[in-house]
């Protein structure tokens, strides 16, 4: 099976699987289009649908990979001791590399919506809220509300916050502190979100795709949805294929398949693969062993690394050193300035990489780099340092040899074509909806 070209964007579901995400409706799906296909169904019980996302063993695909359920669960049972929660659809995608949440935000606005209703009801939240920073997925979610009134929302209000996009922004505790009025930055925890969120009350942030698996789950139940995926992976999941000299690429796959088939089928010989961005900038490089391993949470920690929000960078022609030393200046431009740790630690890793790359790095410097992406781990209020040390760490142990070869002053692929990007893989194209 190929995948089939939608003028900018690349999207497809992996051959034999039944989309359950990736449904490709004529533009926008609408709410006469979305409740024809069961959607909005009547939720009698929600703790039954608690059980089922338990059995379902549902992970967040927001990057974590938290159990869905654990976080229902308590965000509801913290709701009760302070007389109500809120909950909130995270589309703010800060990651570059991705664009599944923007797509689903776009063109199955009721989708999410439905999720979030689903959710909301669980936690026994009366207000939930849809948190983003693209303007048109802003613009899909508000006419889809229009569309809807509170019986088939189960009387769940659902209002829209946008922020301007970055990194840090789709941060659980920054988007808490967006809504209730402040800046979209992260702040320290304790409390987190399910103790003391939105207005003081216990919050829900979820992930859009996470959201979207609900509707799924409450009409087909467990049993079915780990009919796709691994034991410990279970499920579809939407995955961002850049790189290799094609199109950027949206695919629902099952967990479990192998990368190698995926960019096979995407396009690209894995003979001509050198390595790859795993999981968006968070989880770091890995090289050419990733061709054995398959799209799932276990196998990828294996590797020690992870699948993140699914987005999957290709470096076939591009210099690891460089793209590590872009990604490592991206993290420098967009953390939020607040902790000195990763204020002064990102601008260390970054100016270290791009000597590297330029090849002026000293032993010292590789020294301090190998140094800092070990001590500066968990210092952040915040995922960008981590970040930042998972690319240092993984550059360093994963591609030594050209590491060498950028020390040496001989790295063929840059004195041909330098790579320089200010957002490595970055996904912009999108089709419009």
């Amino acid at each position: 099976m190929n995948p089939t070209a939608a003028t900018d964007l690349t999207t497809a579901v992996w051959p034999g699987t039944t989309p359950r995400l990736l449904h490709v409706p004529a533009g926008r799906e609408d709410y006469a289009d979305y409740a024809q296909s069961g959607g909005y169904r009547e939720l009698p019980d929600p703790e039954r649908l608690l059980e089922e996302v338990e059995l379902s063993g549902l992970l967040g695909r927001g990057g974590a990979a938290f159990p869905m359920a654990v976080k229902l669960r308590s965000v509801r049972d913290h709701g009760r001791t302070r007389g109500g929660a809120v909950a909130i659809a995270n589309g703010e995608e800060g990651e570059p590399a991705s664009i599944k949440d923007r797509w689903l935000l776009r063109h199955r606005p009721h989708l999410v919506l439905d999720g979030l209703r689903l959710a909301a009801r669980v936690v026994e939240a009366e207000r939930a809220i849809v948190y983003v920073s693209d303007p048109e997925s802003a613009r899909s979610v508000e006419t889809a509300l229009t569309q809807v009134d509170s019986p088939v929302l189960d009387g769940v209000s659902i209002s829209v916050v946008v922020v301007d996009p970055g990194y840090v922004a789709g941060e659980e505790t920054a988007a808490v502190r967006a809504i209730d009025g402040g800046p979209a930055k992260p702040t320290d925890k304790p409390p987190r979100p399910f103790e003391e969120g939105v207005g003081g009350l216990p919050t829900l942030v979820s992930n859009v795709e996470t959201l979207a698996n609900l509707p799924y789950l409450h009409e087909h139940g467990a049993r079915e949805y780990r009919s796709a995926g691994t034991p410990s992976s279970p499920g579809t999941f939407l995955a961002t294929v850049t790189g290799g000299g094609g199109p950027p690429a949206l695919y629902e796959l099952p967990h479990g398949v192998a990368l190698a088939d995926v960019l096979t089928w995407h396009g690209i010989s894995p003979d001509s693969v050198s390595g790859v961005l795993m999981g968006g900038y968070f989880t770091g490089l890995l090289n050419r062993d990733v061709l054995d391993a398959t799209l799932d949470h276990e196998a990828l920690r294996r590797l020690g690394s992870g699948l993140g929000c699914g987005a999957v960078g290709v470096l076939t022609d591009e210099c690891p050193v460089a793209v590590a030393a872009s990604v490592l200046a991206y993290f420098d431009r967009e953390n939020a300035g607040q902790c000195g740790s990763c204020f002064n630690g990102t601008a260390a890793m970054a100016a270290v990489a791009v000597a590297l790359r330029d090849g002026v790095a000293s032993d010292d410097d590789l020294a301090r780099l190998e140094r800092w992406s070990v001590v500066l781990r968990g210092r952040g209020a915040c995922g960008t340092l981590d970040a930042a040390t998972n690319v240092a760490a993984s550059l360093l142990t994963a591609f030594p040899q050209a590491v060498a070869r950028h020390r040496e002053g001989s790295c063929d692929r840059c004195a041909v074509d330098l790579y320089d990007v200010r957002r490595p893989y970055e996904v912009e194209a999108v089709v419009s909806a």
